[in-house]
């Protein structure tokens, strides 16, 4: 028996879980990253520290890099990359 789900469903929940699943405009609390260490390293010297807030801004015309403002910084990651930033349960909408 094959069992199928709606994918866009889960990733558009009321809290978005990563980064990578926020919306232009959303805001939300990075929680952990869950990376290699030396992405991790580099991406916390960037601003990504947990219990900073994240917000989705703009991404390029396919969608991927995406910019997230963190730290009053403006930066560009790969959805691949965004995806592994967890944020906590409590998401902050229309961080703009």
């Amino acid at each position: 028996m094959q069992m199928s789900f709606n994918k866009r469903r889960l990733e558009h929940a009321s809290h978005p879980a990563t980064a990578g699943q926020l919306r232009r405009g959303e805001a939300g609390i990075l929680d952990r990253l869950d990376l290699p260490e030396d992405v991790d390293r580099r991406l916390m010297e960037l601003g990504f520290l947990p219990g900073h807030k994240v917000t989705r801004a703009r991404s390029a015309p396919g969608g991927d890099p995406r910019v997230f403002r963190v730290d009053g910084s403006e930066v560009a990651l790969r959805l691949e990359t965004a995806l592994h930033l967890i944020l906590k349960s409590s998401s902050v909408r229309n961080g703009l």
